[in-house]
């Protein structure tokens, strides 16, 4: 019995940099795609891969891994972040929302036998709107998926799935917040891996449970705990330790769509 579609996990792929003893893993991404009508009238997908800003930021390049067909071989593929001095990569207009895009080009990872899928932004997501619908709250579970502390195999890009639940969503619901906590353990490498609901059975009187794995965010960071050490002699801060709480930040598919729509507007529609 699988709670997670197979195709979500071919979706995320880890994010590295080129080092002088080989690759080193410093965050995670998503295929999505954008649903447009063709000359023909028929629905076809714009594919885009969804990772952090600062995942991106300050980096001229950039590797994406991903399996091929053959099983036992990877490709890494080398993505220059500029082109002729300007990123290629659309961040969200808020300097407070994580979120940053670009566009894959399927064509390449097809011809190379790369194994892929991507997740319908209009099939496979929960917006703020569908979490108020549907009654998505506190103690509902979720996966979170990545490649945290840049655990990438040298044969694979199989990725790491790990369990927790909403921690709170209500301000979120309430238009208070445009992210929302979740309870998991997130670690450096984990940023901009996707949020997948867990299908649940049961609920309690009066409610319904929530029955599909769908997107409903991104991972932005892990909450700090900080605690202070205070010297005897002259009561002064002398050392901040700053551990992981245990919750983390998510920013929401709402958000997603719109720096989608953001880039497809500006390096896709206008570049065809």
């Amino acid at each position: 019995m699988a709670l997670i579609p197979p195709f979500f996990l071919d979706c995320v792929v880890s994010i590295g940099i080129q080092g002088l003893n080989g690759p080193g893993w410093i965050g995670s991404g998503f295929i999505v795609g954008r649903p447009i009508t063709n000359d023909s009238g028929e629905k076809v997908y714009h594919t885009f891969l969804i990772t952090n800003k600062h995942v991106l930021k300050d980096k001229k390049n950039i590797l994406l891994r991903f399996n091929t067909l053959q099983g036992a071989q990877v490709i890494d593929y080398p993505i220059d972040l500029e082109l002729g001095g300007q990123p290629i990569w659309v961040g969200h207009t808020s300097a407070e929302v994580d979120i940053a895009v670009f566009s894959i080009n399927p064509d390449v990872l097809k011809k190379d036998s790369a194994v892929f899928s991507f997740f319908q932004l209009d099939e496979h997501t929960m917006c703020v709107s569908d979490m108020k619908r549907d009654g998505l709250s506190e103690g509902d579970s979720i996966f979170v998926l990545g490649f945290p502390m840049g655990i990438v195999s040298s044969q694979s890009n199989h990725v790491i799935s790990r369990s927790g639940s909403i921690a709170r969503i209500r301000d979120l619901l309430a238009n208070r917040q445009s992210n929302f906590l979740i309870d998991a353990n997130i670690f450096p490498g984990n940023s901009g891996g996707p949020v997948v609901t867990r299908p649940e059975i049961s609920s309690i009187q009066g409610t319904s449970p929530i029955n599909k794995a769908a997107l409903i965010g991104v991972v932005k960071s892990y909450v700090p705990y900080q605690d202070v050490a205070i010297s005897q002699q002259t009561g002064n801060p002398r050392v901040i330790f700053e551990e992981n709480s245990g919750l983390a930040l998510v920013e929401t598919v709402d958000n997603v769509k719109s720096t989608v729509d953001i880039c497809y507007q500006q390096k896709v529609a206008k570049n065809p």
